[in-house]
């Protein structure tokens, strides 16, 4: 078939006998003296699109002169995201046929607009990128097109999402690999400071505010710039306890003592910072804040979280949180970050799970 033949081809849907689907003309797929392969697409109408699917059809030739013996030999059923699959597939595979060389070649599948790497290293796929976005093609066109600013802003986009994916993933490993080092955790903190909430957006390379007291974190917020801290404990210390007598949950002594650090580091920071830090004028903490990391709340109940909302609602300037927190809140910015996929649609065969839009009486 030509290109023009191939323009002017009619592509035909009918409905069928039930009436539920609609099928199109079946395209043959391989065809020998003895064995006939078909592909019937069937469009499968719902309340807010139509989804294409295939079924795979192979008939059985009796010995000439006798026509096509229409029965069933084999059949395969395949809906539309298999099908999309197995296009993915070809085109992929006939990429990698067309270059006509052996050897490995990087597929990167992209989706909701960002890149799944999968087992790919971060590096290789950072490597082969820029060669292609080098090549001078590649630059022209850029270059000459009005998208260019688009396309850096998401392609940055879609890189700093992966990265706050990864982060989370990487912080989830921790905790549930049971790592308690603080050295782990302060430095994953400071690589990663957007997982104490979207009013915060950077991190201060600056610890130490006074002789003899340097900080774990220290983050501008984003409306003023003014500076709060982060003192961060081991998720293996205790949050809070239980006292039977008096019937209310209390502070551990490690919460007690991270609370007392607090507030000597805030006396201290306003004191010295509230015009701005002597060796770094950029650094203002007016009236600064502070948050606590420590321990873990994965099997919590439902009193005990409550309990820790109460006490952190009476403390002033000062909030504890444990990691399983931290982790939570870093998860859910990286949800309201990421592309928003398509809400599942109504199925009109949902009410008739016998009903099978395949079998169906299709006449050649």
């Amino acid at each position: 078939m030509t290109d023009d033949e191939r323009d002017l081809e009619t592509i035909r849907r009918r409905q069928a006998r039930s009436g539920r689907v609609d099928y199109g003309d079946p395209v043959v797929l391989h065809d020998t003296s003895r064995r006939r392969l078909v592909a019937v697409p069937f469009f499968i109408p719902h309340s807010d699109h139509t989804e294409l699917a295939i079924k795979l059809i192979t008939y059985s030739k009796a010995p000439p002169p006798t026509d096509w013996v229409v029965i069933e030999q084999k059949s395969i059923s395949i809906g539309e995201a298999s099908s999309r699959k197995l296009l993915a597939a070809l085109r992929t595979h006939l990429a990698v046929a067309e270059s006509g060389e052996s050897g490995d070649f990087l597929v990167i599948r992209v989706a909701e607009g960002t890149a799944q790497l999968g087992t790919h290293d971060p590096a290789r796929v950072a490597a082969a990128l820029t060669k292609v976005l080098s090549q001078d093609e590649i630059v022209q066109h850029l270059q000459g097109t009005e998208l260019s600013t688009e396309f850096i802003a998401a392609f940055r986009g879609a890189i700093r999402l992966n990265e706050m994916r990864a982060a989370v993933a990487q912080l989830r490993q921790f905790l549930d690999g049971g790592e308690v080092s603080e050295p782990v955790y302060q430095d994953w903190c400071e690589k990663h400071s957007w997982a104490f909430g979207n009013a915060y957006v950077m991190r201060d390379d600056v610890r130490e505010i006074s002789t003899g007291d340097t900080l774990d974190l220290m983050l501008p917020s984003v409306i003023a710039g003014y500076r709060d801290i982060v003192e961060l404990k081991r998720p293996s210390m205790e949050v809070l306890y239980y006292d039977e007598a008096h019937r209310n949950f209390y502070f551990s002594a490690d919460v007690s003592k991270a609370i007392g650090q607090c507030h000597r580091y805030l006396d201290v920071l306003h004191e010295v910072a509230s015009n701005g830090l002597r060796d770094h004028p950029e650094v203002v903490a007016y009236h600064p804040r502070a948050i606590v990391v420590i321990g873990r709340s994965i099997r919590w109940e439902e009193a005990r979280l409550r309990a820790l909302h109460g006490l952190n609602r009476r403390l002033s300037g000062i909030t504890v949180m444990t990691y399983d927190h931290l982790l939570a809140q870093g998860e859910r910015l990286v949800e309201m970050l990421a592309p928003k996929g398509e809400s599942p649609s109504d199925d009109p065969f949902a009410s008739d799970p016998e009903f099978n839009p395949f079998d169906e009486d299709i006449p050649f």
